[in-house]
């Protein structure tokens, strides 16, 4: 692959441990991504079952993952990495093990929540984003809290598929237009629409075939790909 030609504005179906190897150190802008969260999730209300998510087994990838994104961050620049109870934890620890600056565990507040353990368990309408600085970047516009109330998405694409105006406010807040952006694990292209939308470049990297291909047809419905 070549810098930049095959990898700005592209779906590249791969490893991203061995993808980014190919992204030069201080290139990206902004990294929001939806990374696995270890723990095998599999939706329990479907009749109809997603794909397993590619490495959701294990969070080996965290030690070799996190370095990476730091060099290949600019100075001064904002990472969002979503989560849960099963890996925020070794997320946040490797950030700042590695030069991350962790600043704030983000709230997603759901509008209704999962099913699990629905008699010994409380019901869980969260998910987290840890959101880091590479140095020290301010956000655009004003101070906000740290929970966001964003309702789920209704998908028959992918089993942990984000809000577009979830996705899409974290970019207005830490990027500008024509700034890179990198989802790592992009899944169904979320990221990817969100940025085209904004005016943005992106890079996409997603593992999983099926996914890319999924990502690329919702970029061609938006006339963005």
């Amino acid at each position: 692959m070549t810098w930049p030609d095959d990898y700005i504005n592209k779906v590249i179906c791969g490893d991203c441990l061995e993808v980014m190897k190919g992204i030069p150190d201080g290139a990206v802008d902004l990294v929001v991504t939806d990374p696995p969260y270890g723990m095998g999730y599999v939706s329990s209300r479907r009749k109809l079952k997603f794909n397993h998510i590619e490495n959701d087994n294990n969070l080996d990838w965290v030690e070799s993952f996190t370095p990476i994104i730091f060099k290949i961050l600019k100075e001064n620049s904002h990472s969002y990495i979503f989560c849960n109870d099963y890996s925020h934890g070794e997320l946040r620890q490797a950030h700042k093990d590695y030069g991350f600056q962790v600043k704030r565990t983000l709230i997603w507040e759901k509008n209704n929540h999962t099913s699990g353990d629905l008699e010994g368990d409380y019901a869980n309408k969260t998910e987290f984003i840890l959101f880091c600085h590479k140095g020290r970047k301010l956000l655009n516009g004003n101070r906000e809290c740290n929970v966001l109330k964003f309702d789920r998405v209704a998908t028959l694409t992918h089993p942990t598929e984000k809000p577009l105006s979830l996705i899409s406010k974290l970019i207005v807040n830490s990027s500008n237009p024509g700034d890179l952006i990198l989802d790592p694990f992009l899944g169904s292209g979320t990221t990817a629409v969100a940025a085209k939308q904004l005016g943005r470049k992106f890079i996409g990297i997603e593992i999983d075939p099926g996914y890319c291909r999924i990502a690329e047809d919702r970029l061609r419905q938006e006339e963005l790909f």
